[in-house]
């Protein structure tokens, strides 16, 4: 659905170690950086990047999830955020709440970002 994202974050060398752990067992990679207020472009696939750079300013929370390929990856991706300085927000599971197969993963980024992993299979 997107090309990229993009949003500031007020310690880029902090968020960028953040996203760049939390995300690698997803396969997120480096594929674009600049100077800190151009900032750096992460992505999986090619399709869709998630774009960070530095920011005096504060926006609201934001909600991020990303594409898991199996329940595997998010229990990693859960445990990478969480050793990365992430706060938990939701330990992998199923819930039921939103479809008999939505399995996922939450935590708290460093700016307060609700930073979200799921896989909707069986």
């Amino acid at each position: 659905m997107f090309d990229h994202v993009k949003f500031g974050v007020s310690d880029y060398a902090a968020s960028k170690a953040f996203f760049l752990k939390a995300l690698e067992p997803l396969g997120v990679t480096i594929i674009a950086e600049g100077e800190p207020s151009y900032g750096v472009e992460l992505c999986s696939t090619g399709e869709t990047s998630l774009c960070l750079y530095q920011s005096a300013e504060k926006p609201a929370p934001l909600h991020l999830a990303f594409t898991a390929g199996n329940r595997q990856q998010v229990d990693a991706f859960y445990h990478a955020a969480l050793a990365a300085g992430g706060k938990d927000n939701g330990p992998p599971g199923l819930r039921p709440q939103y479809n008999a197969n939505y399995y996922a993963a939450f935590v708290i980024g460093p700016d307060g970002h609700n930073v979200e992993a799921v896989f909707h299979e069986p």
